[in-house]
């Protein structure tokens, strides 16, 4: 089978079911595992956000998404010369990858259409229902099901360290810092497994954009700082133009733990008990920076 992914999250889970050697095409943004970095890239971003503020690139991104309805270039020649039996997108998010029409008119351009598995979680348990189904699309099912158990176990893991705590800190996680956003989807519920509360949340819904004087008014014990598509120093950098008051403010690796919907969000989970509760849970994940607290 030949796999050409749209997605990071996509690349991230057919490398955990074993199909590497299958992807024959990826993204721009497919970074992980690295090894994945060498491969013919099919879809480049229509943007040049490098040298942008938080303010210009989401100013950017609504007017190039107003003005062509998509942020992405796909190669098209590339894509043919690939002559995939398999596409991985998703149906979620315009900003993460090609989506909805934009792959309806990709997948007309070829001779022999591939089948498209849309992967759109909004869940933990959504992911899991992803693996299973690219399980079963390329035969890697028993794979796909060894994967979601052991992730299972690791969270019943989190659960235990967790079994004595009586007070969970309130968390605001932030998405984006200029305009301020609240994650959604699948984040509320990492911040419940790993014991803490989510605060101006929508679990299993959009992330929702907020003001600095409403996060003041909801009073959180903890920000974590995570802005979509960056790491961890990137993040701090962004996170001391807040100054928002919480006892602890962290900046974390987004793309590695928390923004692709794929097996690394049980780190994520990990990650964010570790920062919420030091004394009951060691995992040590890096990179993580802690601004105070």
């Amino acid at each position: 089978m030949r796999i050409v992914s749209f997605l990071p999250a996509a690349t991230e889970m057919a490398c955990a079911l074993g199909l590497e050697d299958s992807i024959v095409g990826v993204s721009a943004e497919c970074d992980y595992p690295a090894s994945v970095r060498g491969k013919p890239v099919v879809v480049h971003s229509a943007l040049s956000l490098e040298t942008m503020a938080p303010s210009e690139i989401d100013d950017a991104v609504r007017r190039t998404l107003h003005e062509t309805g998509t942020l992405y270039a796909v190669d098209e020649e590339l894509l043919r010369a690939l002559e995939p039996d398999l596409i991985l997108t998703q149906d979620l998010c315009q900003v993460c990858a090609p989506s909805g029409n934009d792959i309806t008119r990709f997948i007309a351009s070829l001779a022999r259409r591939p089948d498209v598995l849309y992967l759109t979680p909004h869940t933990l348990g959504d992911v899991d229902d992803n693996l299973r189904t690219l399980g079963d699309a390329t035969r890697r099912r028993e794979q796909a099901d060894a994967l979601i158990a052991a992730n299972r176990a690791r969270l019943d893991g989190v659960s235990a360290s967790l079994a004595e705590v009586d007070e969970r800190p309130t968390v605001f996680f932030a998405e984006w810092v200029d305009p301020l956003y609240c994650a959604g989807h699948w984040v509320p519920e990492m911040i419940e497994r790993a014991g803490g509360v989510p605060l101006l949340a929508r679990r299993g819904g959009d992330s929702v954009r907020v003001t600095r004087d409403e996060v003041i008014a909801a009073r959180p014990d903890v920000v974590i700082v995570a802005p979509c598509g960056f790491n961890a120093d990137a993040a701090a950098k962004q996170a001391m133009t807040l100054d928002l008051p919480a006892k602890r403010v962290f900046a974390v690796d987004a793309n590695s733990y928390f923004a692709r919907p794929g097996p690394r969000l049980i780190d994520g989970v990990e990650l964010l008990a570790q920062l919420l509760h030091p004394q009951l849970v060691d995992h040590r994940l890096e990179p993580r920076v802690s601004l105070h607290g």
